[in-house]
């Protein structure tokens, strides 16, 4: 069984990660959206809330699942016997960034690929943290992220 972990905060998810995790639908048995704790980022939305957006925004799909971990992304694969990496890439900045955790955790797990998927040209100006920056202003931002996670800002405000 081929399975994939697509880690990160999701915090929150786009329409940029929605794109990467269907279009590697065809390669892997299962995805694992993966809700990583990052000491290094205060988060904006609680782990449930991210969790329940992922599942509904996959409610369709079988062979994908959400969960949250904390600690190295490689022990977690390790745990859910996964043995590919899936990331998404934005431009030449990202690039240098996941080379060197891809290099990271292939020497860490030897056995983990870590598989890179060219993010799409419309999605490229799409970042977690500018959606934050334009929510906390109130701002809207539907057409960032999925229907899902839209109605749950409009009913914050």
């Amino acid at each position: 069984m081929r399975i994939a972990v697509f880690p990160g905060s999701f915090d929150p998810f786009t329409i940029g990660h929605e794109d990467i995790i269907r279009r590697a639908l065809p390669l892997f048995d299962q995805i694992i959206v993966a809700i990583g704790y990052n000491s290094a980022k205060k988060s904006m939305f609680d782990y449930e809330v991210r969790m329940k957006w992922i599942e509904e925004i996959f409610a369709d799909e079988k062979k994908i699942v959400a969960e949250a971990y904390e600690g190295l992304t490689v022990d977690f694969c390790v745990e859910q016997k996964a043995q590919y990496i899936l990331r998404g890439l934005r431009s030449s900045v990202d690039f240098e960034f996941e080379k060197a955790i891809g290099q990271m955790n292939q020497s860490l797990q030897p056995s983990l690929e870590t598989l890179v998927l060219l993010c799409r040209p419309e999605h490229t100006h799409i970042n977690s943290t500018i959606i934050r920056d334009i929510i906390l202003h109130k701002g809207d931002v539907s057409n960032y992220v999925p229907k899902v996670v839209g109605d749950y800002l409009k009913g914050l405000y």
